[in-house]
Order: C-alpha cells, then structure tokens, then sequence
C-alpha cells in the first residue's frame, strides 16, 4: 500500500534578521571573504591610478552608505550631504592640530561632531517632510559652506586646514598603498555596521517610518526619535567619509563642498 509522505519545502525565514540576511548563502558569503582576502594583495599588483580609484570608492561609499540610511531605510531627504561631509574633513583636522588628539581618535570624534550637527539640522524634520524638509536640508548645506569660509578657527577659512596622515604605532599611512588598507578595512567595517543597524529594531523602525508613518505611531515608535536618529546616523557616516578624505589628501578647502556635491552623493545612492 502506496504512503504518503510530507517533506517540507520553500524559504522558511521565521525571524527578520534571518529574512535580512548580509549573505543570502553561504557561496556569496565565501566568495565575499575571498574577494577581500584578493583585496589585500591589490597595492602589490596594481598601479598609483587604481589605488587612488579604490581609496576615492572607499571614503565616497561610506559617506553614501549613510545617505542611503536616511533617504533609502527611513524615507527622509537631505541636499546637505555634502556639507556634512566637509564638516567632518575640517572636524577631523581641527581636533588634531588645536589639541593633539591622534588622527586615529580624531575620526572617529570628527564623525559624532558630525553626527550632533546633523541631529541639529535634522530637526525640521519632526514637522516637515518631502519638498520642505528638501528646502530646509539646502538651508543647511549654505548654512555650512558660509560656516567653513568665516570661521577661520576651525576651518582655516579661505586658507583652509592641513590634515596629518594617519599615524598608528609608529607606522604612517601617507601613501596610496598603506592607505589603502585604511580605506579597506574602514569601508568594510561600515557597511557591516550599517548591515546590522538595518537588521535591528532600530532599522525596523526605520522602514516602518519610511512605510506607513502613521501605522509605525500608532505602533508606538516615536516618529521624532528616529527620524532624528536616521539624521544622525546619517551625518556620523558623511563625518567618517569626510574625516578619511581629509587625511588622505593632507589639506581640506572649503571650495570642495558645494551643493554639487550633495547632488552627487543622491547620484550615488539612486543611480549607483
């Protein structure tokens, strides 16, 4: 007599972070860590051109890796980006020649400097949205660009600021090939950091404002809260980015973080 038998079948993800995955298998995952592991021996094989490529990849992506925070997960907008990004390269720079603290520490202090004027500039968005919320973020970005021309204390003003390369435990990273590994291991350790936001109840809360506004308040997520936070977050990684492009050039100017510039990251983030 002929049984019947029940196997089971299909996708079962019963959780988010397991339906959020960063490697959806296992060979995407090893192909990664290989893609990296040949990363490492690029500066060996390549030329001054394609390192330089990489490193303008690698400090451009974090700081649109954080765009894609505010206007991809959480439905905001903002045509300050590039201003922030600045404010970051001339933090980063200000904290090393007015108090000493090692560029290696001057990072990461430059991206939550960012990541308070952002918060800052990201008020208007508790009330507004769409057009004027795009309006109020442009305010920012002209705000920022008249800040780093007259304040001659922090940004050097028309003159600009010198940036110190990266100095850790003796070792410098002046050249295109030690700062490429900087660039590397910065780059990946962002975009698993802003991996795992997105997987976690923060990130949750991100999509639902992003998505239904309205259902996520009645839900109890405090729309200000995150949206601020979204800012946030999105202000620290345009503050890394900038922080890294600082240091890598030697010298930041004011003139490089026009409105072309924000344009350029939204570029990124929807075409890229």
């Amino acid at each position: 007599m002929a049984q019947l038998s029940m196997r089971p079948c299909g996708d079962f993800r019963t959780t988010y972070k397991s339906d959020t995955p960063i490697f959806e298998t296992k060979t995407i995952r090893s192909l990664a860590i290989a893609g990296v592991i040949a990363m490492l021996a690029a500066p060996l094989v390549l030329d001054i051109y394609f390192l330089n490529l990489f490193i303008q990849i690698a400090y451009l992506g974090i700081a649109a890796l954080g765009l894609n925070i505010l206007v991809g997960f959480t439905g905001q907008i903002s045509l300050g980006h590039g201003a922030f990004f600045g404010f970051g390269a001339f933090a980063s720079a200000w904290l090393n020649n007015q108090f000493n603290i090692p560029v290696v520490f001057a990072i990461p202090l430059a991206g939550y400097l960012t990541m308070i004027v952002g918060m800052l500039f990201g008020l208007p968005a508790a009330r507004i949205k769409g057009l004027y919320l795009a309006i109020a973020t442009l305010a920012a970005q002209f705000i920022l660009e008249d800040f780093f021309a007259r304040a001659e204390w922090f940004s050097g003003g028309s003159y600009g600021a010198s940036a110190s390369p990266i100095n850790l435990f003796g070792f410098e990273f002046s050249t295109d090939e030690s700062f490429f590994y900087v660039a590397l291991f910065a780059l990946i350790f962002m975009y698993l950091w802003a991996s795992n936001l997105i997987r976690s109840r923060d990130g949750r809360a991100f999509v639902s404002v992003r998505d239904h506004y309205l259902s996520a308040e009645i839900m109890g997520i405090n729309l200000t809260k995150y949206r601020l936070l979204s800012f946030g977050v999105c202000a620290f990684y345009a503050g890394i980015g900038g922080a890294l492009y600082g240091h890598y050039l030697g010298f930041v100017s004011a003139e490089g973080f026009t409105i072309m510039m924000s344009i350029q990251f939204l570029a990124m983030i929807i075409i890229g």
